[in-house]
């Protein structure tokens, strides 16, 4: 399987618009235009009747109580754990192709609706769902893609993996509203083959004036 995309090239600096924030110009951060990236695939395995993509980074901090402070960096040696930025099942094989912004164009407050989504495809939850679960203006569930926006003041520069899965049945056993980790489980000796695509991105405005 080969998985590639237009956006950029693999391994590099996301592009600001396919992010959920950017830098603000004072330090910190706002929202961007969160387009979704194009993504393309071939080669894909014999059998293959529907596909699976999951977004997640996998640099996020497990604790919050350095998140975004002014005074203080996020340490390096924090342990990290998993965000979920895109969970899509069910998408057909063909025409092999998501074009730039065809399941995003802009940050939506308490959420995109979901599950469904097009061609048939279905959107889980992404993690921004409990990032916001507390915020009034902000909480709902966020179905679909909704990009990078990782602490301004963390000290690491975030990993972006888009992995796409050749799935064995047409649709994933898995019914209404769904997570990354439901459908990781679901997925299990269901997986003919996969495919990754990557990239980086940091809101840390020393790091970006280093070129790191």
């Amino acid at each position: 399987m080969k998985l590639w995309s237009h956006s950029w090239t693999n391994g590099d600096r996301i592009p600001e618009r396919y992010a959920a924030g950017r830098p603000d110009g004072a330090g910190r951060a706002t929202f961007s235009d969160n387009l979704n990236p194009h993504l393309a695939w071939d080669e894909l395995p014999a059998g293959t009747q529907s596909m699976v993509l999951i977004c997640h980074d996998f640099d996020v901090p497990s604790r919050g109580d350095d998140v975004n402070q002014p005074d203080r960096e996020v340490p390096a040696e924090l342990p990290r754990v998993d965000f979920f930025h895109w969970v899509l099942v069910d998408l057909p094989p063909l025409p092999r192709e998501i074009a730039e912004g065809e399941f995003s164009r802009g940050f939506t407050a308490r959420g995109k609706p979901g599950p469904e989504a097009l061609n048939g495809a279905r959107h889980g939850l992404n993690d921004y769902t409990g990032w916001f679960a507390a915020n009034p203006d902000m909480a709902g569930q966020y179905f679909g893609y909704d990009g990078p926006f990782p602490p301004w003041n963390d000290s690491l520069v975030h990993h972006y993996v888009f992995t796409l899965y050749a799935v064995s049945v047409p649709r994933l056993a898995l019914d209404g509203v769904f997570t990354g980790p439901q459908v990781r489980e679901k997925l299990a000796g269901r997986v003919l083959g996969e495919a990754t695509f990557s990239g980086t991105y940091t809101l840390n405005q020393r790091l970006i004036d280093a070129g790191v």
